[in-house]
């Protein structure tokens, strides 16, 4: 990984590139000089060397063998997702993003090469998957320090382990961090199509709470209301259903919500703050729509409700890395036992070019892109 040679100076390294003419895309050809030891792979990586649009700064390069030292541990990635705040961190818009030039990617799934002489904690053979999420996973072979990796079971499909530790780790902490729920309790949320969004369908309904989501007008849209029936919602409204001048009429027997999530902004914003209760909760932790969250007056005096914020990177930072990884224990053996699923796309890393531009929404509404390996 290009970013991770920078870091890894210390072990003689130099290096010099060129471009070459690759399939439509730029290559680098790197040579380096390293000391004798235990080194991995040659590996493959997508890299950027500026910040831009994706699919215009990413190119594919050839990175040369990594030293392995004693307290590292070389994985063979499998599978790793294109996120939204990946493409973000590229255009250098993403409040935490590595300097250019770097290697794609924040989270995925691996198995164990080789590891050094003083790891304990991990073998050959092993799954593991960075957490927290780490930089630099769109690439074939990965060498980090051994408490970067967490273990997982072998059991769980790969494009679950690779995409469980951002936004079903979200869904679940913004159920259960932000304000206290209990069963038959609602919540409310747009975005609902959303990975984060079916995630909190489905472990609000394992919780017994009820969930209302908002989703946006679009062609077929019975068929996106019954794909979120079946996760588990309880009730599915596009936004121009919600043109009303009481929505809670809507409700039937479901309890005004307690908690609303906002990952889009604009007017589907305003739509969730409908919904609450006195004294209710939105919390916000995206802005799709790029429009600003925009809060009536009476809305604050009247119905006394709060806005506050999630982000992922945040909470991480806070020491809480041990407890994340319990957490995303949690989430997989729901997705084991077939209570937590999402939609996905498998995509090999030599088509990169079309998943990203599927993440990128050129091709229309896509599922979660997943490189395999």
């Amino acid at each position: 990984m290009l970013r991770q040679l920078v870091m890894h100076a210390p072990r003689f390294f130099n290096y010099t590139s060129r471009r070459l003419a690759h399939g439509g895309c730029g290559q680098i050809l790197i040579t380096r000089a390293y000391s004798s030891a235990a080194m991995s792979p040659p590996s493959k990586a997508i890299v950027y060397d500026v910040h831009g649009p994706p699919d215009t700064v990413t190119k594919l390069v050839e990175v040369p063998a990594v030293e392995v030292k004693e307290k590292e541990v070389c994985v063979k990635m499998l599978a790793a997702p294109i996120n939204p705040s990946d493409i973000n961190r590229i255009q250098g818009v993403y409040p935490v993003r590595p300097n250019p030039p770097a290697v794609g990617g924040h989270e995925g799934v691996g198995e164990v090469l080789s590891v050094g002489s003083s790891v304990t904690s991990l073998s050959p053979g092993d799954w593991v998957i960075p957490s927290p999420p780490s930089f630099g996973t769109w690439q074939t072979y990965i060498v980090k320090n051994e408490n970067v990796w967490h273990k997982v079971q072998k059991g769980v499909p790969m494009e679950y382990a690779a995409t469980i530790t951002i936004n079903p780790l979200t869904a679940l902490l913004m159920l259960e961090h932000c304000v206290a729920l209990n069963s038959g309790d609602a919540i409310v949320q747009n975005g609902a199509t959303s990975m984060v969004g079916q995630c909190v369908i489905q472990l609000a309904k394992s919780r017994g709470i009820h969930s209302i989501n908002i989703i946006r007008d679009r062609p077929g849209v019975n068929e996106v209301k019954e794909m979120l029936k079946n996760l588990g919602a309880d009730e599915v409204f596009t936004e121009s259903e919600l043109e009303v001048k009481n929505v809670k009429s809507l409700l039937g027997g479901i309890p005004e919500p307690a908690l609303g999530f906002n990952c889009v902004g604009g007017n589907a914003a305003s739509l969730v703050l409908k919904f609450l209760r006195q004294g209710g909760t939105m919390v916000t932790y995206g802005g799709m729509s790029k429009k600003p969250v925009t809060v009536s007056t009476s809305s604050f005096i009247f119905k006394d409700v709060s806005l506050r914020g999630f982000w992922l990177q945040k909470w991480l930072s806070t020491d809480k890395a041990e407890e994340s990884r319990g957490m995303i224990d949690r989430l997989l053996s729901l997705v084991q036992e077939g209570k937590l699923k999402y939609k996905m796309e498998l995509a090999p890393f030599d088509d990169f070019s079309t998943a990203l531009d599927k993440a990128l929404g050129k091709l229309g509404s896509q599922p979660k892109q997943v490189i395999k390996f």
